[in-house]
């Protein structure tokens, strides 16, 4: 059982539980910061979670939904106030509706998470500060207290799973619901270095090119909200195929951790799919982590049926070995 101790201070209304864990520091960060690792514990084991926004930066965000055993769903929500890589986070968790909205008739907590080595491993002290005692209450009456020790009490598996999320490995693509796929893939590099080769034009040319035997005749990246971009490839003359390109909006942009744009293949009818794109720092590289929304099963089931993640898989293979070259 990770966890050690729990202590609440009525007076301070603060609640503070500590757990130690077998594995260096970073190891129990990354669970943290990669959200495919965080949903398999975060909420106890009849309860599960799913991201679908994890942002671990400073004015950051997270959306989440748990879902039960007769399929109803319990949203929430992270803010991230501070972040201080690999040693400590604070957010404002809240409970939220399924698309993120905060619930202002229900309580919220300022959590510190903190960690620190130990000879064993690694130690998470875990501090939520209540704004009232009556908020206190009510969320221990929740079951806040136990449903924090069931769901940590299943870390240790996700901790021991390392190869599963290391860099080197092929690009993961995971369906969240009806309309959301997110694909990640660990990129050998910094945070820096992957926004800045998805903006250079040159770089972009060198990477973003899916399978062999396909060339960008087109870049005109977008770098402030409200721009388009549009991308255009063509075959070279060894291998079939059809001239396309891809366009949209820039929607969201939080350099070099977030960005969010549409995207629509021209020529093609239909509401655009909506990008959201994270970086995120963990061991080995740059955690690339894209939700994409389409605006119907359909749709995301038609588009990963062209063979969407194998060029992806391709291209980003390519970035990591651009990077490298650059290094």
């Amino acid at each position: 059982m990770p966890v050690t101790s729990v202590e609440k201070d009525l007076d301070a209304l603060t609640m503070t539980i500590i757990a130690d864990f077998p594995v260096p520091v970073r190891r129990l960060w990354d669970a943290y910061a990669d959200p495919r690792q965080l949903e398999k514990f975060w909420g106890p084991p009849e309860w599960p979670a799913t991201f679908t926004r994890h942002d671990l930066y400073p004015g950051g965000r997270s959306h989440y939904y748990m879902t039960g055993p007769d399929g109803e769903h319990a949203g929430g929500y992270w803010e991230f106030t501070a972040v201080e890589e690999g040693r400590s986070f604070e957010t404002i968790d809240g409970f939220a509706d399924e698309d993120g909205a905060p619930k202002t008739d229900m309580p919220t907590t300022r959590t510190v998470y903190e960690f620190s080595e130990t000879p064993g491993g690694s130690r998470l002290t875990t501090t939520a500060s209540f704004n009232s005692l009556e908020e206190l209450e009510q969320l221990v009456a929740m079951g806040m207290e136990e449903g924090t020790k069931a769901a940590m009490a299943q870390i240790d598996d996700v901790l021991a799973d390392l190869r599963s999320f290391a860099a080197g490995r092929a690009l993961e693509a995971q369906l969240l619901n009806d309309t959301q796929v997110r694909v990640s893939r660990v990129i050998r590099g910094t945070v820096q270095q992957v926004w800045d080769a998805h903006h250079d034009p040159e770089l972009l040319r060198r990477w973003l090119l899916g399978p062999d035997g396909w060339v960008m005749s087109e870049v005109t990246v977008a770098n402030a909200v409200g721009q388009t971009y549009r991308y255009a490839w063509e075959p070279t003359e060894d291998v079939d195929g059809e001239p396309f390109a891809l366009t949209g909006e820039l929607l969201e942009s939080d350099p070099p951790h977030r960005e969010v744009t549409t995207e629509s293949m021209e020529g093609i009818e239909g509401p655009p799919a909506r990008n959201e794109q994270t970086l995120t720092a963990v061991q080995g590289g740059t955690l690339l982590s894209l939700v994409i929304t389409y605006a119907s099963t359909e749709m995301r089931d038609a588009i990963l049926a062209t063979g969407m993640t194998e060029g992806m898989e391709a291209s980003y293979a390519r970035l990591e070995a651009t990077i490298l070259e650059a290094a």
